[in-house]
């Protein structure tokens, strides 16, 4: 068996590679980070830019893991509908935090993201009002106020669109490079990720590039819904303390 995975120019030590599973729980230790800086510290001390730096990793992570998500879930109705039923729950810890501000939590980006993938890939045949629905979902999170809100719908879409499987779809899967793919991504997302800041946005990309295309660890349903609740349980308690 091969122990390094190459390309024609790119090569990755099995060793560095990560599953969807370590991804999750750097993105999710990412997410705590800033929102503890942003919520519990002040502004400008060396411990909260470096934790908002940090911070800065995970919404980038969850946008690709919600891409390949979308990609290989057996029922893509119910995957929305756990996204949106989370959403919704977190509303509350999110409202204690932020109040009446017009914003709606990042949960809903997510499921706006995976209508936009839904609606792409049943318009793709169309040819360019494909996109136009993908924009049209971008718009509606802009409208709503939802966290990360047009940035954030566009960057999961372009990760799902740039996925080998889905631009090369007369490929079989086997044929999939993984840090080749993951090299066009994230060409094509860093404008969007370097908007939230530079240094998060190469650190996110690090993330992304050593990907290895499985899911890991996490398989039950039962530590897959945990990690879902963790977002509307860290922001209760940060709404605790803050």
């Amino acid at each position: 068996m091969e122990n390094i995975l190459t390309t024609k120019s790119f090569s990755v030590p099995l060793s560095l590679r990560m599953s969807g599973s370590a991804l999750k729980i750097i993105a999710i230790l990412s997410m705590v980070a800033d929102h503890c800086a942003y919520f519990l510290l002040d502004d400008g001390t060396p411990i909260y830019n470096m934790l908002r730096c940090f911070g800065r990793i995970a919404f980038p992570v969850f946008a690709f893991l919600i891409a390949e998500g979308f990609a290989n879930t057996r029922s893509r109705t119910r995957y929305f509908l756990t996204l949106l039923g989370f959403a919704i729950v977190s509303e509350i810890p999110w409202f204690l935090l932020n109040g009446i501000d017009g914003t709606h939590n990042v949960m809903f980006t997510l499921s706006l993201g995976v209508v936009a993938l839904a609606i792409f890939d049943r318009m793709c045949e169309h040819g360019p009002l494909s996109f136009i629905g993908v924009a049209a979902i971008a718009v509606l999170a802009w409208w709503l106020g939802t966290d990360y809100d047009w940035r954030g719908v566009l960057m999961i879409a372009v990760f799902y669109i740039l996925r080998h499987q889905t631009i090369r779809p007369w490929l079989e899967r086997s044929s999939t490079h993984f840090p080749s793919q993951a090299i066009l991504q994230i060409i094509f997302t860093f404008p969007l990720m370097a908007h939230y800041g530079v240094a998060g946005a190469l650190l996110a990309s690090g993330i992304i590039f050593l990907y290895d295309g499985t899911r890991g660890f996490i398989l039950s349903k039962p530590a897959k819904y945990s990690f879902y609740a963790i977002y509307p349980a860290h922001l209760m308690l940060l709404s605790l303390f803050s």
